[in-house]
């Protein structure tokens, strides 16, 4: 087996995350790596915000606010959560589908093309000694986050990329039986 299909087998999101994050130097060719992602008639339908140091912090009080537009009586440790969760990785990237009309390519083309272009980021990140996890959460959805973090209305979050060092072991995952999902027609 080669090695970068075995690095692909080996893949699994780490969730425990520390300094240092991938460097702005190290992003360019994690970003160039994810502009690769299938992607019909070229629209490029994604766009990256990154968020580290104090703008995490910012972004935890979007995310408290948004949870409280959502549920007025969420108790202080709920609260608590929803502001810590950018505070678990040193580098948040915030991926989004740019949703755009197009008369041959549907938005849920556009959104799976973002989200390949997403994990493109995740494999780059993780080929170049870094981890991460990719997380969603009602967050995600909030149209408040969205509006906080500046996306346009036809604009939507694929999720968020916490990325760092790996600290500690990660999860193993099972290795499943590939013809429980493949056949031949």
């Amino acid at each position: 087996m080669n090695e970068e299909l075995n690095f692909l087998l080996q893949r699994a999101s780490c969730a425990r995350l520390a300094e240092p994050a991938p460097s702005a130097e190290e992003l360019e060719p994690m970003f160039a790596a994810a502009m690769r992602a299938p992607d019909h008639a070229r629209l490029r339908p994604w766009r990256f915000l990154c968020v580290r140091g104090e703008r995490r912090v910012e972004l935890g009080q979007r995310f408290r606010e948004a949870l409280l537009v959502r549920d007025p009586a969420a108790d202080s440790a709920a609260q608590d959560k929803a502001a810590n969760a950018p505070l678990r990785a040193p580098l948040l990237v915030v991926a989004i589908a740019s949703i755009s009309e197009h008369p041959k390519v549907p938005p849920i083309e556009q959104r799976l093309a973002a989200g390949c272009a997403t994990y493109g980021l995740l494999l780059a990140a993780e080929a170049s000694g870094y981890a991460g996890i990719w997380r969603t959460g009602e967050v995600a959805f909030d149209r408040t986050v969205m509006n906080a973090l500046g996306l346009a209305a036809n604009e939507e979050i694929i999720g968020f990329l916490y990325l760092g060092t790996r600290e500690g072991d990660c999860r193993a995952l099972p290795r499943l039986a590939v013809d429980q999902y493949v056949a031949e027609w």
